[in-house]
C-alpha cells in the first residue's frame, strides 16, 4: 500500500508534468488534444474507482467520490466540446444565391 506521503508526491509529479505538457502546447491544438486525451479521464475515473472502493475512512471515501465525480465530468465534457469542435468543421448547408 502506499503511504500519504508517497501519494501525495505521485499526485505532485503528476499535477507539474501535465501542466508543463499541457503549457507548452500552443492554444489552437487545446481542443483537437481533449479528443485523444478523453481516454486520460477515463483512466482517472478508473483510479479514483479504485480509492473509492479501498476507502478505509470516511474521508478517503469522500475524496474517492470526489475524484470520481471530477473525472467522470471532465470526460463528458470533453466529449461535448469535441463534439462542438467538429461540428465547426461541416460544410454549412447554406447556399449563395
Amino acid at each position: 500500500m502506499l503511504t500519504g506521503f508517497v501519494a501525495l508526491y505521485i499526485f505532485m509529479l503528476a499535477a507539474f508534468t501535465g501542466f508543463e505538457i499541457i503549457g507548452r502546447v500552443p492554444s489552437i491544438l487545446h481542443t483537437p488534444l481533449m479528443s485523444g486525451s478523453n481516454f486520460i479521464h477515463g483512466i482517472v475515473v478508473v483510479g479514483a474507482l479504485w480509492a473509492l472502493l479501498n476507502a478505509s475512512t470516511t474521508l478517503q471515501e469522500v475524496i474517492g467520490f470526489v475524484g470520481v465525480l471530477l473525472g467522470a465530468g471532465n470526460a463528458a465534457g470533453g466529449y461535448v466540446v469535441t463534439e462542438r469542435m467538429l461540428e465547426m468543421f461541416k460544410p454549412s448547408d447554406k447556399k449563395k444565391g
